[in-house]
């Protein structure tokens, strides 16, 4: 069963120890909340709910009575609060024995009293307590053996005045043979002596009415014979005479024993001051018993006296009293200022302000002081945020570092990253890359990120105290029963006039993180107002966006956490909103940062070559593109009730932009690497990198640049294929004329021809070199290379033909061998541009005279082929095309 209230807490019964049968007063908490609540009260082990009278909620009369137990706890069980506990125990006296005529203060027990004449114990049963047959029937004994009763009922008595009487045993023991009829007059004669007892005194004079009216009808008799008597004599009446008499006797008497009687009358105004001393005594010690409990701390052993006193003495008009409560009132005063000045010190546990305001509730102090609590708190609270940004920065004033407090953000960012980038070949290949970015974060927390966890770190060990503190004020917890009864009322008002008060002091406090947040974290700029006051950061450079993220990361679990209070969400918006710019900043700094590291990955080429190819400077790329979007993840992440960061169209320009400039930062890389002189680095590499045709498609469908983007690869990409066309068709259209006319020859003198010269050879060598070089780093890319080189030899070639003024004939069949041989050996890359250059070539050429002349060429061309069929063997991709006259 629940249970609405908590359970009683007895602090205080007097007096704390007596005979059985004394009456006392039990003094507590949370006691019931009525007669009927009251369900069970226990005073060292007996029973005494049968004489407990409920006075309040903090006090019940009872009469203790036969214990077992010395001494024991007060329990008091309540339906609402269930069984309770005891912070006092109660002593139990053993009676002396008292005789008939002896008073006391408490009920006797007629059972066991003390006979002075024979000076031993005598068993009388009065017939009120004991009567000898209540059933009214006859009493047959003896027929069961006691010690078999005893087993059959455990603990239990045939004694119906004891409290663990048993009925049954009583039957069986006194009325075994009895009938039932027999037990139905019983029943009949226990409701009739029921009755007799309900109609109490009055039934006693009803039946004894006309006892009363001849005792008055005598006592008349006796005053008319008086009055008779006194007429008939002189000397008056009898009763005047009777009454000198007496008079006459007095007068004497007194002068006989005036002495004695004056020791007398003053013993007795003696022996009354005493017992005017001992009967108030509690009175008279209150003052110093108030100062001494409040020396130990002992408060409720202070109110509980008070509240006694007060219902005692407070409206008292006797002046000795008066005089001492005055006294009590004043230390209760001074006890009222000692507990408002502890409720008011900071710090403080919210256990401790708990009591210090119910004390306070209890002794009826002026004002409100559960809300002077509040507003201390959050004054303490402001004050502990300011002074830990000034010692943050007093700090930071000191040697230039980073705090020490380590975290591996490393860590994070491998767990958060998507699988499947892991399982690339680009990363494979990159595994053993190292960001540019100085890796000093990952091992130092600096200054300012030390600061917002540390500050955060304090509003969440004091907010959450704050925050209940005003519950309770709410919903009456702070106060004990006595004043939730009384101020009930009062509270309701002052909690609508105050909700309005603690909302302004919950945005005080969440606008003050936010503001030593910003002026920590934001530039001057970004910070909303304040930045002075709440800065003192200034000169220190901006915190990367793996600590950005951190904090970030930090804010959300504090913002989580207040919320978790049931905090309403408006009053936690700013922290939303600080957030919100925070993660805009974080990726404005990260993709700066990024940036800026890709324009140093020139200085970190090595231009060594994997099994595929490729250099280690596209693998840095995607891998610091990787690392920071993976940085990003978590930020870029919308938690429940925060906006996306790119909901400004100007966050979106300006990420837009910064994506850009990673872009154009790689092509500066690019272009740095390409424009190095010969002696510094081999461009035989880079320009196979560049031109790959891998890049443009994948940037464009993954990356979506933006035309200007796009455009300036290309542009890069063109010049880049161009300086490496240049440079490896230059050479061999250079060689073309010189080894033609090597040792003078004459195209009108020669003679006939045995096969190809030696410069169309160191040609095709040459071409095949270039194939080479491409081919080992793009089988893709060969085509568009080889080309051009095709056509820039194609065109020199045919250049040189219409250059000739006359062939002989052999000159004629010479000049079309070689160049019969050289097209067909490339046939697979001609273009356009080539074929037209081979054509008019050959149209320079004077016409085959006759069938001898081509049969001959045929053979040459045959025999060449068939001499340099393995140099020849990279340029078959395609099945040559048949030979062209």
């Amino acid at each position: 069963m629940s249970r609405s209230r908590q359970p009683p807490l007895v602090t205080g019964i007097s007096p704390n120890e007596g005979i059985p049968w004394t009456k006392v007063t039990i003094r507590g908490e949370n006691l019931g909340t009525g007669p009927a609540d009251l369900i069970g009260l226990t005073i060292c082990g007996h029973n005494c709910l049968l004489t407990a009278e409920w006075m309040s909620a903090s006090k019940i009369v009872c009469r203790v009575g036969q214990a077992k137990n010395d001494k024991g706890d007060i329990i008091v069980t309540t339906k609402s609060g269930g069984r309770g506990t005891s912070t006092v125990s109660f002593k139990l006296l053993r009676p002396e024995k008292i005789g008939i005529l002896d008073q006391s203060a408490v009920w006797v027990d007629e059972m066991n009293y003390y006979d002075m004449r024979t000076d031993r114990n005598k068993g009388i049963p009065p017939l009120s307590l004991r009567p000898a047959n209540p059933l009214g029937i006859e009493i047959e004994k003896g027929k069961f053996p006691q010690k078999d009763l005893e087993t059959l009922f455990p603990g239990m008595s045939a004694d119906f005045t004891s409290e663990n009487f048993s009925a049954a045993w009583y039957l069986i023991e006194n009325h075994s043979s009895a009938s039932f009829e027999q037990l139905k007059m019983a029943i009949t004669h226990l409701k009739r002596q029921a009755n007799k007892k309900s109609e109490g005194s009055l039934a006693y004079v009803k039946g004894g009415l006309s006892t009363f009216f001849e005792a008055q009808d005598a006592l008349s008799a006796i005053h008319q014979k008086l009055e008779a008597d006194g007429t008939e004599k002189v000397e008056g009446s009898m009763t005047q005479k009777l009454e000198n008499v007496l008079n006459r006797a007095s007068n004497t008497a007194d002068a006989l024993f005036q002495e004695v009687l004056g020791r007398k009358d003053k013993a007795d105004s003696t022996r009354n001051a005493l017992n005017v001393l001992q009967r108030f005594k509690f009175l008279f010690n209150l003052p110093l018993n108030i100062e001494r409990n409040i020396q130990k701390g002992d408060y409720d052993v202070v109110i509980n006296d008070y509240e006694k006193a007060k219902s005692l003495f407070g409206k008292t008009e006797v002046q000795v009293f008066k005089k001492y409560y005055a006294e009590v009132e004043t230390r209760i005063e001074a006890l009222r200022e000692l507990l408002l000045e502890k409720l008011l010190e900071t710090p403080s546990t919210l256990h401790d302000q708990k009591r210090y305001i119910r004390h306070l509730s209890d002794l009826h102090a002026p004002g409100d002081p559960a809300w002077q609590c509040i507003g201390a708190q959050h004054r303490w609270i402001l004050q502990l945020m300011h002074g830990c940004r000034e010692g943050c920065v007093r700090d930071l004033k000191g040697p230039p570092g980073l705090h020490g407090t380590s975290l591996d953000l490393d860590a994070e960012l491998r767990a958060s990253a998507p699988s499947h980038l892991g399982q690339t070949a680009s990363l494979k290949r990159g595994s053993s890359f190292q960001p540019g970015r100085d890796d000093a974060w990952r091992c130092k927390t600096p200054h300012r990120v030390a600061f917002v966890e540390k500050l955060t770190k304090l509003v969440l060990s004091q907010l959450p105290n704050f925050w209940k503190l005003w519950i309770s004020y709410v919903n009456g917890s702070l106060f004990s029963e006595t004043a939730e009864k009384s101020g009930h009322i009062e509270r309701s008002k002052n909690v609508r006039q105050r909700q309005n008060d603690f909302k302004k002091m919950i945005q005080e406090v969440m606008q003050c993180l936010v503001k030593l947040v910003r002026g920590a974290l934001l530039p001057l700029g970004a910070a909303e107002g304040g930045g002075r006051q709440h800065g003192g950061w200034e000169g220190k450079a901006e915190l990367p966006g793996q600590w950005l993220a951190h904090v970030i990361q930090t804010l959300r679990l504090t913002y989580d956490s207040l919320a978790a209070l049931e905090i309403p969400s408006d009053l936690l918006q700013t922290i939303q909103d600080l957030v919100l710019d925070l993660r805009v900043r974080c990726v404005v700094v990260t993709l700066q940062h990024t940036a800026e590291d890709i324009k140093r990955l020139a200085e970190k080429e090595d231009w060594v070559v994997d099994s595929e190819g490729l250099t280690s400077l596209p693998c840095r790329f995607e891998r610091c593109v990787l690392l920071s979007l993976q940085s990003l993840r978590g930020v870029l992440e919308c938690k429940p009730g925060e906006a996306s960061v790119f909901q400004h169209p100007k966050t979106q320009e300006e990420v837009c932009q910064l994506s850009i400039n990673i872009m154009q930062g790689f092509l500066y890389c690019l272009e740095q690497l390409s424009t190095k002189p010969d002696a510094d680095v081999d461009t035989a590499h880079l320009s196979v990198d560049v031109s790959s045709p891998d890049l443009f498609g994948s940037i464009h469908e993954d990356f979506g640049l933006t035309s200007v983007s796009m455009a300036s690869l290309k542009d890069l990409d063109q010049r880049l294929f161009e300086s490496y066309i240049e440079l490896k068709a230059d050479p061999i259209v250079g060689s073309l004329e010189p080894g033609i006319y090597a040792g003078y020859f004459d195209w009108r003198d020669c003679l006939p021809p045995t096969g190809v010269r030696n410069y169309l050879k160191e040609a095709l060598v040459n071409i095949i070199a270039v194939h080479a070089e491409v081919f080992t780093v793009s089988k893709d890319l060969v085509p568009r290379v080889l080309s051009r080189v095709v056509e820039a030899v194609s065109e020199e070639l045919s250049r040189l033909m219409q250059c000739v003024s006359s062939f002989s004939r052999n000159g004629a069949l010479q000049a079309r061998l070689e160049i019969c041989t050289l097209r067909d050996t490339v046939a697979a890359h001609l273009t356009l541009e080539s074929r037209s250059s081979f054509k008019q070539a050959l149209e320079a050429l004077p016409q085959l005279s006759g069938g001898a002349d081509r049969k001959l060429l045929e053979e040459l061309l045959s025999r060449v082929k068939s001499g340099m069929h393995l140099q020849l063997a990279c340029f078959q991709a395609a099945p040559p095309p048949a030979v062209k006259t």
